[in-house]
């Protein structure tokens, strides 16, 4: 059952599940994609004596990561899971393959994947295949099949979330203006999606804003700041940026105040909701935030619990994140991680 301070909705084949940050939330099994447990084989488990393995994907120097694996760990230390086993590629695809293969020849009987790429997964998802270990993507996406090569992905609609960038900077900027694009990691339909989001908003709704400057930052503070230096000596003019994420975004604010910007000179939008950047929104520097809610916990092992209890697991199970601007910044300090 939802929370008193959650509300889910149902659309097709998605669940959209509005949390709190400490929001318990279910998914309901809807019209379109499911999978049950007799539809993708396997054994029920009961996770509290199961194997687990969570595969973190990136650096744990990014606020997103920190609070998204210690989501994973705080979950399954409530829920009395004895054995989790966590990995962290470190932000290398390869090492998060060998460390998807290692927790499968373990003996896993859940797998929780933070991918760090969208792609080169089939042949780690045929072997969990074969032995039907049932896997829950979250944050990203895989370009694999439900119910087949995975259970399911918990995660935000990113392309949304780019809109929603979109609007915010086009309301900051009054429907005109040059911006800069730092995109996230190249291989990840998070910064497709989060990207083409933005830009076909801003031709709807603001023809006037033209992106003159796109390049990617790869999701990280220090090429942030690198790529917005360039940009700055190449558009020493530039009314706008749109980080595809709050590192990057971050990185953008310190390149500003080293060329001697003064605060809100160059509006910046981003994505994610980290403490540091909405503190951002409250001194000036940042002009909106969309969040990316990264607490998966929760909902990941309930979707498992209910899989495994025989229910109808939708194939995606979108969550819907908040926003943070100058009215609300100081007040969401308190939610943001």
């Amino acid at each position: 059952m939802l929370s008193a301070c959650a509300k889910s909705e149902t659309s097709g084949g998605s669940t959209t599940t509005n949390q709190s940050a400490a929001a318990q939330v279910t998914q309901s099994a809807a019209a379109g994609a499911t999978c049950t447990l007799s539809q993708f084989g396997g054994q029920k488990v009961d996770l509290t004596t199961a194997k687990v393995g969570f595969s973190q994907s990136e650096k744990e120097d990014n606020p997103f990561r920190i609070a998204e694996t210690q989501s994973i760990k705080d979950e399954a230390a409530k829920l009395g899971i004895k054995n989790l086993t966590a990995t962290n590629a470190n932000s290398q695809f390869d090492k998060q393959i060998t460390d998807v293969d290692t927790l499968i020849d373990s003996g896993v009987q859940l797998l929780v994947i933070a991918p760090l790429n969208s792609d080169g997964w089939d042949a780690v998802f045929a072997k969990a295949t074969a032995k039907k270990i049932p896997i829950i993507t979250i944050d990203r996406k895989i370009n694999a099949r439900s119910c087949t090569d995975y259970l399911t992905f918990i995660g935000s609609d990113f392309k949304m979330q780019g809109k929603r960038a979109a609007d915010q900077m086009a309301k900051a900027l009054n429907n005109t203006g040059n911006v800069a694009i730092l995109d996230g990691s190249p291989g990840n339909g998070v910064t497709t999606d989060r990207g083409a989001g933005f830009k076909d908003e801003l031709a709807k709704v603001a023809p006037n804003i033209k992106v003159v400057f796109e390049q990617t930052g790869n999701f990280n503070r220090q090429d942030g700041q690198k790529v917005t230096e360039q940009l700055l000596q190449a558009n020493p003019n530039i009314n706008g940026i749109y980080g595809e994420n709050d590192e990057m975004a971050i990185g953008a604010v310190t390149a500003l105040k080293g060329a001697n910007k003064k605060a809100g000179d160059v509006k910046v939008v981003s994505i994610d909701g980290t403490r540091t950047a909405v503190q951002d929104i409250v001194d000036g520097w940042i002009f909106a935030v969309v969040e990316s809610n990264p607490r998966f916990g929760p909902l990941a092992f309930s979707t498992a619990t209910d899989f495994f209890n025989g229910k109808a697991i939708p194939d995606n199970v979108i969550i819907q994140d908040r926003e943070y601007d100058a009215s609300s910044a100081q007040a969401g300090l308190s939610v943001a991680f």
